[in-house]
């Protein structure tokens, strides 16, 4: 049995356990990763950047459609869902080598299969035993599927990446951000979509201004969206290699192609053993940790998607890094604060958001808030038979009009989103916009022109 001690040791090779290792390794520690499957985790092989890949071809569809107000004579035609499954998938696997290069350029050395704990700091890879000082759980999360009868016919957002071929027809069982993003992909690319949603809008976790515009851009594109309503059965037509689908409200839609399974996420604990460490686990399976990422065990800590708190890359890779800053760069109080953490949603258009929703903020402070909100149409649909559009809140806070939230679906959130965060978490008001000199013409520059 081979035997072997580390200063620190992630299992997982993922964004959140290579980033902390790297970070140990970077400060003269001795660090390990496992890793089962191929590196980058679920943001470089099944996530974040095949995802936005697919957002690319999506929105380059949408643009094709503007082309004709700008005097162009062009058409969709043409499209290639292998030809741009297999750019993709090449993409992916020249990003699983820069992983794999950069871990063995930073000294860390990496073990390849499924970690199991034996100890309350020693795993099992095999007959292979390895102990740290310090072990971080970093194995992220797993696609939830319901016990609906036939979910087993339909697949996950794993599966999505899979597809050799675009869907004709397609079911997209849920309302949150991988359902939205996915269902606004297939649809661009030419697929026909139903989504079907427990109840009565998307987005549910996000500020209700974002959710409602979306909505409405979805069903513009042609997606069909049932509220309230669940999938009671999926059958399989084997003569025609068809799904039907029986819905909840009675209906049924038949010759489906694939049903999406689009319903959460679950932390990805099952190989793990946990019981042989005794971490406290949540009712839900995901690590209980402390504002410093610790676990109930001493010496163990979990990062990322597995704690089930704000699963995001970026999340997972800051709290990865302040780990390894606390326990090896003599950085004490150094960890992530969960408060004010910005996302996007890649929809079409996209959306940006930071801070607290308008339901939230009138909730904790009630006649203290004061919400500004505009909606219009963005310059580049000036030309558009049916323009998108775009729509802002900002969710300010006492007589400062100190601002909490900041909210837009429209052209370019995305890439406008970052640099608010920066001023939404320093504290930013009202006035400090107001008194920021606009950028035209921008859609960005109605932020800062509110009334």
């Amino acid at each position: 049995m081979t035997e072997r001690h580390f200063d620190f040791l992630a299992i997982g090779g993922g964004s959140g356990g290579i980033a902390a290792a790297v970070r140990a390794a970077s400060y003269g520690a001795r660090a390990a990763v496992v890793e089962h499957g191929r590196l980058g985790g679920t943001c470089v092989n099944v996530g974040c950047v095949p995802k936005k890949l697919m957002w690319y071809a999506a929105s380059l569809g949408h643009t094709v459609d503007e082309y004709a107000g700008y005097g162009f004579d062009v058409s969709r035609t043409g499209f290639s869902w292998p030809a741009l499954k297999r750019a993709r998938d090449a993409y992916v696997e020249r990003l699983n080598a820069v992983y794999a290069r950069r871990l063995e350029t930073e000294g860390v050395v990496r073990y390849e299969g499924t970690a199991r704990f034996v100890g309350a700091r020693t795993i099992a890879i095999g007959d292979m035993r390895l102990s740290a000082d310090h072990v971080a759980v970093a194995t992220g999360g797993i696609p939830a599927v319901p016990s609906t009868p036939g979910a087993e016919l339909g697949i996950t957002s794993d599966g999505f990446f899979e597809l050799d071929e675009r869907p004709g027809k397609v079911v997209v069982a849920g309302s949150g951000y991988v359902a939205v993003e996915l269902a606004g992909v297939l649809r661009a690319l030419g697929s026909e979509v139903t989504m079907v949603l427990r109840r009565d809008r998307l987005l549910r976790a996000f500020d209700e201004m974002l959710g409602t515009e979306l909505m409405t851009a979805l069903d513009a594109d042609g997606v069909e969206i049932r509220t309230r309503a669940e999938l009671d059965l999926i059958e399989r037509d084997d003569s025609r290699n068809m799904l039907t689908v029986r819905i909840s409200d009675g209906t049924s839609i038949e010759a489906v192609d694939s049903v999406l399974w689009a319903v959460g996420r679950q932390p990805n604990i099952a190989s793990l053993d946990l019981a042989a460490t005794g971490v406290e686990t949540s009712p839900g399976g995901a690590i209980v940790t402390d504002g410093f990422q610790r676990t109930s065990v001493d010496g163990v800590y979990a990062i990322g998607d597995v704690t089930g708190r704000t699963p995001l890359t970026p999340v997972a890779i800051a709290a990865g890094r302040r780990l390894a800053d606390r326990l090896f760069g003599g950085q004490a109080d150094r960890r992530l604060s969960y408060d004010c953490i910005p996302s996007v949603i890649f929809t079409h258009p996209p959306i940006g958001t930071v801070g607290a929703t308008e339901a939230q903020a009138r909730s904790d402070h009630g006649d203290a808030v004061k919400v500004y909100a505009m909606r219009f149409n963005s310059m580049y649909y000036a030309f558009s038979e049916q323009p998108r559009a775009t729509a802002m809140k900002l969710v300010t806070l006492g007589d400062e009009e100190r601002v909490v939230g900041c909210h837009v679906i429209g052209e370019g959130a995305d890439e406008m989103m970052q640099g608010f965060a920066v001023a939404v978490r320093m504290g930013a008001r009202k006035c400090d916009l107001d008194d920021t000199v606009a950028i035209h013409p921008t859609s960005a520059e109605e932020l800062v022109t509110m009334r």
